[in-house]
């Protein structure tokens, strides 16, 4: 260790209350803790322990010490960690929150492919509703990285790249609107809607994009997750608007047809991979990122070429 061994005697004996109960713990003759602890005593001018019939117990310089010496600990067993990683970049853990419908779209395809090149790397994913209970696990350090929709600035949270990615028309393939190249929101309003409810952001773009038509927008399905969207469309409820990410695989499935809108003044969604502000990125969790950031520049251009407007390239902005 790269401090003195006093630090791990004094953290033992204040856990233990005894110096015979450290030694043995610490397998080191008790004999030579007490007179390491005696000399710091001396050179500090304090005692840092009071001798009682049965233990020790520590002084007000002690508990100073003490919280001293535990983040000198913690600090210490990070940069072991770190310095572990440098010799063996492939290995570690990737936690990441995303959306339900990132989940369930491009992230399968996207985490199988990287563990294939990197398989000693494990990834913890879990998905949430909102943007908000995908910001919240970041900041508090639950998960290292975070991707999701129409994320809003917060702090404590450093953006690492943004995607614009546009809505469009979700419909049954054999739908007649699926015959055409684009489709406008006017046709749209002529049809069943099936939409997420207004406590997600998707649902904002939406109510955003059809404000222009003057016209109510009463959907005959309202549903909390974009999962059960699909699940409703593929089954001929209605029709509806997602981004092309959450169907993609339907969509190559043929379950489901995308459609872009001619609609001009529809605002794209903002697609952020984030992670928490002033925490530096481990060595897996580095290579899983930038790996992504390729994966969903490739596939958003892909569906550029094939059609899909606004789909923007991925701004890195984690300088």
């Amino acid at each position: 260790m790269l401090h003195s061994r006093k630090l791990l005697y004094i953290d033992e004996i204040a856990r233990t209350g005894s110096i015979r109960k450290a030694a043995a713990k610490l397998n080191v003759a008790s004999s030579a803790i007490n007179r390491q602890i005696i000399e710091l005593e001396d050179e500090i001018g304090a005692a840092l322990f009071e001798r009682l019939p049965r233990g020790l117990r520590l002084t007000s310089a002690g508990e100073l010490y003490v919280e001293h010496i535990r983040d000198v600990i913690k600090s210490y067993q990070r940069l072991e960690s770190r310095v572990k990683a440098l010799k063996m970049p492939d290995a570690g853990k990737v936690r990441i929150v995303t959306t339900t419908g990132l989940a369930a779209g491009p992230m399968p395809v996207i985490v199988s492919k990287f563990l294939a090149r990197h398989p000693r790397v494990k990834i913890f994913i879990r998905n949430d509703i909102g943007s908000g209970t995908t910001l919240n696990p970041v900041s508090v350090g639950e998960v290292d990285i975070g991707i999701g929709l129409n994320i809003p600035a917060s702090p404590g949270i450093r953006t690492l790249a943004v995607f614009d990615v546009p809505i469009g028309a979700v419909l049954p393939p054999g739908h007649p609107l699926a015959r055409q190249a684009q489709v406008s929101l006017a046709e749209l309003l002529q049809e069943r809607l099936v939409l997420v409810m207004k406590s997600l952001s998707l649902r904002e773009v939406i109510d955003f994009a059809f404000a222009p038509l003057s016209v109510p927008v009463e959907p005959v399905i309202e549903t909390n997750t974009t999962e059960a969207v699909k699940q409703f469309v593929r089954a001929g409820a209605g029709v509806s608007l997602m981004n092309p990410l959450d169907i993609i695989h339907e969509c190559e499935r043929g379950e489901l047809a995308f459609r872009p809108l001619s609609d001009p003044h529809v605002k794209v969604q903002q697609m952020k991979v984030f992670a928490r502000a002033r925490t530096p990125l481990d060595s897996a969790t580095s290579l899983f990122v930038e790996f992504l950031l390729a994966e969903l520049s490739s596939l958003l251009a892909s569906l550029s070429a094939q059609g899909v407007k606004s789909v923007g390239p991925g701004v890195n902005l984690d300088e």
